[in-house]
């Protein structure tokens, strides 16, 4: 993956309004904010083009990010992307400034590893269903994974994975599961298959 996706080159950007926006995406940039760590907000200006092909990496959104302002190297989170609706476009970015010695918290994708090989749809006849695409963490930011593997491999049919299955990297916790144990949720479930071999087996023992 290159390493040019988590750097963008950043404008400050002092012409402020929908009208400003409006002008600045119509010559291929993007009206952006930096917020965060108890400094002020700062508006800035960054190229669509760049931020569109960095995007396209899943790293991209649980990365820090190193924005050059000038002179001036800053490190920051994704925190929220708007989209066009229905063209390839981006439509605004907000950045989150992140301090080493200050925790982070963001959401990072889970990798399901293991499937094919998993007992439960392998030898059972069951089949995977996910229930949770990514989770939150909290960490600092040089220990941010850019996501989480769910080793799906000894769980079997009607076995649920949750939450505090999860293997998680040094120094990283889950929000949610800090908010109690009702919190913590399935992440991914195998289920026999509807009308399975089971319910066959059953139907020629009858016979």
């Amino acid at each position: 993956m290159p390493e040019a996706i988590f750097t963008l080159n950043a404008e400050i950007r002092n012409d402020i309004g929908k009208g400003a926006s409006r002008r600045l995406r119509h010559n291929d940039k993007i009206p952006a904010v930096l917020y965060g760590a108890e400094k002020d907000a700062v508006s800035l200006t960054l190229d669509h083009n760049k931020v569109l092909q960095a995007q396209e990496f899943e790293a991209f959104y649980s990365h820090v990010l190193t924005l050059n302002i000038g002179d001036e190297k800053v490190e920051a989170l994704v925190k929220d992307m708007q989209r066009h609706p229905f063209k390839p476009k981006i439509l605004h970015v907000d950045f989150l400034r992140v301090d080493a010695t200050h925790a982070v918290t963001t959401h990072v994708p889970l990798h399901f590893i293991n499937e094919d090989q998993c007992k439960g749809v392998k030898l059972q006849g069951g089949h995977a269903e996910h229930n949770l695409a990514d989770v939150e963490v909290s960490c600092l930011p040089a220990q941010l994974p850019e996501f989480i593997a769910v080793d799906m491999a000894d769980v079997e049919k009607d076995q649920t994975v949750h939450l505090s299955d999860l293997v998680l990297p040094e120094g990283v916790t889950l929000v949610e599961l800090a908010k109690g144990d009702d919190h913590d949720h399935a992440v991914a479930t195998i289920k026999g298959a509807k009308g399975g071999s089971d319910d066959a087996s059953a139907e020629d023992a009858a016979e």
